[in-house]
């Protein structure tokens, strides 16, 4: 389980030191070490980043005890104004704002950045460029689009510089678009992706199950995240960060979907928490899963969803049902 911490950059709400420290607790509780932390420089404007240093020093936690993912691409600058800029009403009670940085040397200073924060002893092992999905979106133009791709494409050969050089052991990419991870990789001999909305229970288009294999025979390590679709398939009113819309019939065809795999679900005595995490596991073997939360009780309560595997014949029921697809029963 890879253990995501947009939670201690305050997402949303500010959470009290001792809970912040006892979720970095948890993490030790309930997984192998080493523990696998992934973190950003725009989760708080690096407060996540500093807390998990802070943490781990509290903790007395080992370097080596840690594997620590830092997405590179945004800068801690100075608060200028009442709130950040950077995502208005998403961070809660920061004292910093931040900016996107993405080149070759813009890269380089969001990682020098960042180890500041984490602090001494602590590094990143694992790196890669924040949702270059979300840049490339941007664009104001084709061309515009085109040069921000080659920003990207130049921010990773910085990064495979600095491998190179033993500052960082692998390079990956996160995004929720699966399309932009799949052109990355004709241009970057990526070590890892993590998919984001994508290949979930709801969501697995057959192209995205090709690319998946084409990345595990490469022997690119998978880690999946986002498997509840912002917390919509577990009874959550956003679906992918988008608050649920009864005018929509895209909006209303995911409700219909929602309802019918509850069904099964109750049907089987299997919570669907459980089953969006078992799912996200499955095809293939994934290297591992992203779960987020910010109450330190569900720690535990993940690690055994990502440990208790379902029967086959419960993946039947769903395929019978219409509701996945018959290459991941």
């Amino acid at each position: 389980m890879v253990y995501g911490t947009s939670c201690l950059g305050n997402l949303y709400r500010a959470l009290e030191w001792d809970t912040k420290l006892e979720i970095i607790r948890q993490w030790f509780e309930h997984s192998p070490r080493p523990v696998v932390a992934d973190s950003a420089g725009k989760y708080g404007a690096g407060l996540a980043l500093e807390t998990i240093g802070k943490g781990l020093r509290e903790l007395d936690i080992a370097g080596d005890d840690v594997l620590i993912s830092n997405k590179l691409g945004w800068r801690r600058v100075a608060l200028e104004t009442d709130e950040p800029t950077f995502e208005p009403g998403v961070w809660t009670d920061l004292e910093y704002d931040a900016v996107q940085d993405i080149s070759a040397d813009g890269i380089e200073r969001c990682l020098r950045q960042g180890n500041e924060l984490l602090g001494e002893g602590y590094h990143p092992q694992m790196v890669s460029v924040h949702d270059p999905d979300e840049y490339l979106a941007a664009a104001s133009s084709d061309a515009d689009r085109e040069a921000r791709f080659e920003d990207v494409v130049k921010a990773y050969q910085r990064l495979f510089e600095l491998k190179a050089a033993g500052e960082v052991k692998a390079v990956g990419v996160g995004a929720k678009d699966w399309r932009v991870i799949k052109r990355l990789f004709e241009r970057v001999d990526l070590d890892w992706v993590m998919f984001a909305n994508s290949m979930t229970i709801y969501r697995h288009p057959t192209d995205l199950l090709a690319f998946i294999d084409r990345l595990h025979d490469r022997g690119v390590g998978i880690i999946n995240s986002a498997v509840f679709h912002a917390g919509f398939l577990v009874g959550g009113q956003f679906l992918d960060y988008e608050k649920f819309d009864e005018s929509r019939a895209d909006h209303v065809a995911a409700m219909e979907w929602r309802m019918a795999f509850w069904a099964v679900c109750e049907e089987h005595h299997i919570k669907p928490a459980h089953v969006c995490v078992q799912f996200g596991l499955r095809y293939p073997r994934a290297a591992g899963i992203a779960l987020n939360t910010s109450a330190p009780g569900r720690v535990g309560e993940n690690a055994t969803m990502v440990s208790t595997a379902l029967p086959k014949s419960f993946w039947r029921a769903l395929h019978d049902a219409g509701l996945i697809r018959a290459e991941v029963v």
